[in-house]
């Protein structure tokens, strides 16, 4: 019984106290209602190495107001990925609940739990709000955002996936939600692969609350940085939530049966997959570039850049097969990851080898990532022509 470890049920209490009455919903929803691109058009909304294809050939020689456009289209790719996080979220928020409502004294994680779901609604509003209208008026059409999804479409927007990937990943969440449902080890484990998902947007999104917080008139910094820092202190709390439910709940259950291990263990190591990659373009977040090409390429091709379709291809081919200053900028961000999910499992006995290692992401390096990129690109290339002039004509019609 969870009333019987009283240091960990206070814990829980304090933590979900504590979120309550510092809830930043409203502040997020009154963001939303006041953002107004041309409000804040003009001026960066991250730090500057927070820039879509910051340190790259492309940055080095755009001008200043194209590095103010890099710098905004890095927050709505950003962002555009934590949506699809947050709507999974959601969704394993309360199966795992469901598999925790026959347990004595767990009420008070269920109620955790509804108000962090009722929190990423919030931020998922946000979100969508400044990406759908920052899109609309530089492209005529979405490049790194989406329409509204399910909880059980690629969890990665620009991942390394086809048809048949795409559908094993859906029967998998999908068994997994049943599983958690009806298990209460394998819902309170769902908080180890949160907490893990979660620590890589800890390292990153500090850094994006920091560029509000150090504003010299924080009142008048533009609304999308507001939004950063609002969305970093809701999910410290969930942070919080999964490193309680994850460490120190779990140990009132039963130990894990040889199957509860064996899907603990699949549930991180798909992780791990998603985590491999790391990208040139966007430091924090881990696309696979080749399924980002196109997206560039309309970008280059608009005209916030104006380059034909020669200009853009070779620029393609500088930034992402070549070494800089970016790459390895990201590259770190993947190794500071990759060492704090290790931290983050040491202690926990019943995760593996591999897990523990983070022996798959762990086999990712900067040689590797180029050799990909400059396997990929010539495939990739004849196709590009065609979509930059759709885009150019979108952005014509708008």
């Amino acid at each position: 019984m969870l009333l019987e470890n009283q240091k960990t049920y206070r814990r829980l209490q304090i933590n979900h106290t504590r979120n309550k009455e510092q809830d930043h919903t409203q502040l997020l929803d009154k963001a939303a209602a006041d953002f107004r691109y041309e409000d804040c058009q003009e001026e960066y909304w991250n730090p500057e190495e927070f820039s879509l294809l910051y340190g790259t050939p492309l940055w080095e020689q755009s001008t200043p107001s194209q590095k103010i456009i890099l710098n905004q289209l890095y927050w709505v790719a950003y962002y555009s990925q934590i949506i699809s996080a947050e709507i999974a979220t959601i969704y394993f928020n309360q199966t795992s609940a469901a598999g925790l409502y026959a347990q004595e004294d767990f009420r008070i994680i269920c109620d955790s739990l509804d108000l962090e779901s009722a929190q990423e609604r919030a931020h998922i509003n946000a979100f969508k709000t400044v990406a759908n209208q920052v899109e609309a008026k530089l492209f005529g059409k979405r490049i790194f955002s989406y329409p509204m999804r399910g909880p059980f479409s690629e969890t990665m927007v620009f991942a390394d996936t086809n048809f048949f990937k795409r559908k094993w990943k859906e029967l998998q969440l999908k068994t997994f939600g049943l599983l958690s449902a009806d298990n209460t080890f394998l819902a309170c484990q769902y908080f180890t692969v949160r907490g893990v998902r979660t620590l890589n947007g800890k390292l990153i999104q500090h850094k994006l609350s920091n560029f509000y917080q150090k504003h010299p008139n924080p009142e008048k910094a533009p609304i999308p940085a507001k939004i950063s820092y609002y969305h970093f202190m809701d999910e410290s709390f969930h942070f919080n939530s999964s490193t309680i439910i994850s460490h120190d709940v779990i140990h009132c259950l039963k130990p894990p049966t040889e199957f509860e291990k064996l899907v603990a263990n699949l549930g991180l190591q798909g992780c791990q997959k998603d985590h491999y990659h790391f990208s040139v373009a966007i430091n924090g977040i881990f696309w696979y570039d080749p399924a980002l090409y196109s997206a560039i390429y309309q970008i280059l091709c608009s005209p916030i850049f104006d380059m034909n379709d020669t200009e853009a291809k070779e620029m393609i081919r500088r930034c992402f097969t070549e070494e800089s200053e970016g790459l390895h900028r990201s590259y770190q961000t993947h190794t500071e990851a990759r060492d704090s999910y290790k931290i983050y499992l040491e202690k926990l006995e019943y995760i593996s080898k591999t897990n523990k290692e983070m022996t798959i992401m762990s086999s990712n390096t900067i040689p590797k990532y180029l050799a990909t990129q400059k396997k990929a690109l010539p495939t990739s290339l004849p196709s590009l022509s065609y979509l930059g002039s759709l885009g150019n004509l979108a952005v014509r019609k708008s």
